[in-house]
């Protein structure tokens, strides 16, 4: 952005904190790196999404919209159009209605330059969802995403200009990549991250049961608090079938247990005493992880199964991918890991190449020039004026 160029107030909406999952906590990290890079919070702030009322006041928020409900969204839209811009994060579900399609009827009151954040870009979404797609781009003035494969499939699946997608990587907190804290003699295996079906855990578990006979015998820990979702619906039932498994696997002495949701500082630390980390999630649509890019991020070798960000990230040496629910794959996988050391320190040291460029100043400084360099066209050439050319060349 050049010198001249002023800065752009912007609205955020999302799911925020003290709301607990993915979406909230980047969130509340994008807003602090653009803050950080224009040293103030000024001009920034945030419609957090509630799905329930009574939600905790916390900096930056400028409203709570309470999801579903129509008065709610009025004040929503007329306090985002108070911003000079926009920044939807977008994920299904997190709005009202169907899908999450009250965020049509959001974008569709605001009349300032807005860009839309895919989180989410299905390969074969249903007939609803990619409506809400469709119309969302139609709308948005850029669109953002965080990985070549999610602009890919924008471009070849939806048909959208890729000329007015932005590729912005997932930031990482620059914590993550302090010096190795690994410690002892027996290797630890990490996984983190909020705890629920789909994650694939059952298989990592399994796979560990084939690694009887390495000599020191690894560790494999399991961290962070079960899913608040899952909680409300299944309690702890889920993270207790786990417990089961590795009873019944008798793995009491290799597999371990962190329930606890910990703040940056304190993770950032967990991950670094950690020899490699584990990614088995069943999922095979996910085009953004964080998890992925903060363990790279910390020059970690990781083994995934092949969601399309960890093919996308590993393919260059960083880490090993195997085929979704095979433990017998991630077993021989991990044998690998865990007795060719050549092999993972030249894997640290492609994750060292890759993730720079992506710690949090340096995308709060692109994701703040995006934001500036839009309201500035959006000025020159009149918003609606834009999307209304937009839908008449579609």
């Amino acid at each position: 952005m050049d010198a001249s160029t002023p800065e752009a107030s912007i609205g955020f909406v999302s799911t925020y904190p003290p709301t607990v999952c993915g979406l909230a906590s980047y969130t509340a990290s994008l807003m602090t790196a653009v803050a950080g890079c224009r040293r103030s919070p000024f001009g920034l702030g945030v419609v957090a999404l509630d799905d329930a009322p009574g939600g905790a006041n916390m900096p930056n928020v400028a409203f709570r919209h309470r999801v579903g409900n129509a008065s709610s969204l009025e004040t929503a839209a007329r306090v985002l159009n108070s911003y000079d811009t926009v920044s939807i994060q977008h994920e299904f579900g997190i709005f009202g209605g169907t899908d999450g399609d009250e965020v049509l009827d959001l974008v569709a009151a605001l009349t300032v330059p807005t860009a839309v954040t895919f989180h989410t870009v299905l390969s074969d979404p249903s007939t609803h969802q990619r409506e809400i797609i469709d119309r969302l781009s139609d709308h948005a003035d850029r669109i953002v995403v965080m990985s070549r494969t999610a602009s890919q499939r924008l471009v070849l699946q939806y048909g959208v200009d890729p000329e007015r997608i932005d590729v912005i990587p997932h930031g990482a907190d620059a914590r993550f990549a302090g010096p190795s804290l690994v410690t002892g003699d027996r290797p630890l295996a990490l996984t983190w991250g909020l705890i629920g079906p789909g994650k694939g855990l059952e298989s990592a578990i399994e796979a560990f049961s084939d690694l009887a006979d390495l000599d020191p015998r690894p560790r494999y820990l399991i961290a962070g608090a079960t899913h608040p979702h899952v909680r409300e619906t299944a309690g702890e039932s889920y993270r207790e079938s786990l417990v089961s498994l590795v009873r019944r696997l008798g793995l009491q002495d290799v597999v371990e247990f962190d329930d606890r949701y910990l703040d940056r500082p304190s993770l950032a630390r967990m991950v670094r005493s950690a020899n490699l980390v584990i990614l088995p999630y069943e999922s095979a649509e996910q085009v953004t992880s964080g998890v992925l890019v903060e363990a790279i991020a910390a020059s970690k070798p990781v083994l995934a199964t092949r969601f399309p960000h960890a093919v996308e990230l590993l393919s260059g040496g960083a880490g090993l991918t195997v085929p979704h629910g095979n433990p017998a794959s991630l077993a021989a996988a991990l044998r690998r890991l865990l007795t060719d050391h050549r092999m993972t320190s030249r894997m640290a040291m492609e994750a060292r190449r890759l993730a720079d460029g992506w710690y949090w100043p340096t995308i709060g400084q692109r994701f703040g020039t995006l934001m500036s360099t839009m309201a500035l066209a959006g000025s020159l050439v009149g918003t609606d004026t834009t999307r209304e050319t937009r839908r008449a060349a579609g």
